[in-house]
């Protein structure tokens, strides 16, 4: 419903939000940086009071500012955080930190619709949340200028607030990993070690790769085809340069994402 491309006249801002239809549930992963993705729902004639509940993926605003507007057209529908999620969340620029995480107050005030899901939790039958443990995530925080304020300091983001949602599908699993933080392949690697019986069919997201090297993306591609997997729907975060870097590499494996875009396993 919202990324950074888009296609005709709906809207697209730096953001990431996703309507899934599963088996007959309605689900929304994130809301993007503002109101802009339920405006273009209902231009997709999608009915937000309908979706039964939301994740968020992590604690960042271009994925959680949105959260005001669905609340305001869904009265009923939990969304779901992970535990470490917390209004923290920083850039780097310089010497500069700027704010970037979840809207201040927004765990307050919707305290009420907010559920702090523990990993590996099932919401419904084959739908689940995956949180993130590979070793040394940090590194990753601070080549990409990410930092969480903790007692006074800012400290590289390690992603604890960060998760996945996994969809079971006849194809084999779908992960929807919005940023990819802690790095695609081994989000696939910890899917892969979590359902060992599982073929991954798909991932849909962004990769967070507009500030790595063009040889560094071409790494990423090689050690994402030796996953495995099978398609990889990326946008947002990725970056064009980056997304072009996959496409030589990856070639029909890969596909945009933008605003608009419908996909059906």
């Amino acid at each position: 419903m919202i990324d950074n491309l888009t296609k005709g006249s709906l809207a697209a801002e730096w953001g990431l939000s996703i309507h899934i239809e599963y088996q007959g549930h309605k689900i929304l992963l994130d809301t993007g940086a503002s109101d802009q993705f339920a405006r273009n729902a209902r231009a997709l004639g999608i009915d937000l009071e309908a979706v039964e509940f939301g994740v968020l993926s992590h604690a960042h605003y271009d994925h959680a500012d949105g959260l005001g507007a669905f609340f305001e057209q869904n009265t009923g529908a939990p969304f779901y955080l992970r535990e470490g999620s917390g209004e923290n969340c920083y850039g780097k620029r310089w010497i500069f930190h700027k704010y970037i995480g979840i809207h201040k107050g927004f765990l307050q005030k919707y305290r009420d619709r907010l559920v702090y899901a523990e990993d590996g939790r099932q919401i419904i039958p084959g739908v689940s949340l995956l949180a993130h443990h590979t070793e040394g995530l940090e590194t990753f925080g601070k080549q990409n200028h990410l930092y969480i304020r903790q007692n006074g300091r800012y400290v590289p983001d390690s992603f604890t607030h960060e998760q996945s949602l996994i969809l079971d599908t006849e194809q084999g699993l779908v992960i929807c990993s919005s940023c990819s933080h802690g790095g695609a392949d081994n989000i696939i690697t910890e899917t892969i070690s979590a359902y060992p019986d599982k073929k991954i069919c798909a991932m849909i997201g962004g990769f967070h790769l507009y500030h790595t090297s063009p040889d560094g993306i071409r790494a990423l591609a090689h050690r994402i085809r030796s996953t495995g997997i099978g398609k990889i729907y990326t946008g947002h975060c990725t970056g064009q340069l980056a997304f072009e870097i996959l496409k030589e590499e990856l070639g029909d494996q890969v596909c945009q994402l933008y605003t608009g875009l419908e996909i059906v396993v």
